[in-house]
């Protein structure tokens, strides 16, 4: 699935408008079930010939320095 910042814009705009989750926390859950923090993007040019895209937004994370427990619901 191709994501595009536009998209990704889109969703996160109408994520914002619930103030609950203005003041979530941002995880990234990997295919392995683990959960990690967002702690930045980085704007990365890509130099791969024939490549469609231009430049690639990468969200750097890090293993949660707090625990987080059990996850009572889904939104």
């Amino acid at each position: 699935m191709r994501t595009e910042a536009r998209a990704f814009k889109v969703f996160l705009d109408k994520f914002l408008k619930e103030p609950v989750c203005q003041y979530a926390r941002i995880q990234i859950e990997l295919p392995n079930g683990e959960f990690y923090d967002i702690s930045g993007a980085k704007l990365l040019e890509n130099r791969v010939i024939g490549s469609k895209d231009t430049h690639r937004l990468v969200l750097t994370c890090e293993k949660p320095v707090e625990s987080m427990g059990k996850i009572i619901g889904k939104l």
